[in-house]
């Protein structure tokens, strides 16, 4: 979800492990030289989520710590794909802190339904988060908190 802390955790993580970081999020902006946003707007949330999927599954694990979007979980074959190939870590986060970490959704390429208000989307992908993890991590005190839960799974 926008708000757990996946590209700063990411980034805690790989240079904590010294392992590469990818965040998909950049890799598709860096691939259709576009921002997420300018995708979603122009081509709407499914083609996004579209193409996250292909994204994520070309996606070659070795010595890797991957942020990804937080609607990859609308992907079963990418979510699939990442349980064969690597640990998945859902960072969980309460609604109430997501809204306090992130002052606006507008701009972020927030791939939701359009009628979908932030916090029906939230309850949805809770779910979504729990099945396809291997590990729920709580990220809801400091950064080096969550990154040494973390690291205690490996």
């Amino acid at each position: 979800m926008a708000g757990a802390g996946k590209s700063s955790v990411g980034k805690e993580l790989a240079a904590a492990l010294d392992l590469s970081l990818i965040d998909s999020d950049d890799l598709i902006e860096n691939q259709y030289d576009q921002t997420l946003q300018s995708i979603l707007d122009q081509q709407g949330h499914i083609k996004l989520r579209a193409i996250e999927e292909s994204v994520l599954t070309s996606i070659n694990f070795d010595q890797t710590i991957l942020s990804t979007g937080g609607s990859a979980v609308y992907s079963p074959k990418a979510m699939r794909y990442l349980q064969q190939h690597s640990m998945v870590i859902y960072l969980e986060v309460p609604f109430a802190q997501i809204l306090e970490r992130v002052s606006s959704f507008l701009n972020r390429g927030f791939a939701k339904e359009p009628e979908q208000t932030i916090e029906e989307a939230f309850l949805e992908r809770q779910g979504l988060y729990a099945e396809y993890a291997h590990h729920k991590v709580k990220n809801t005190q400091d950064l080096q908190s969550c990154v040494s839960k973390i690291i205690t799974l490996f």
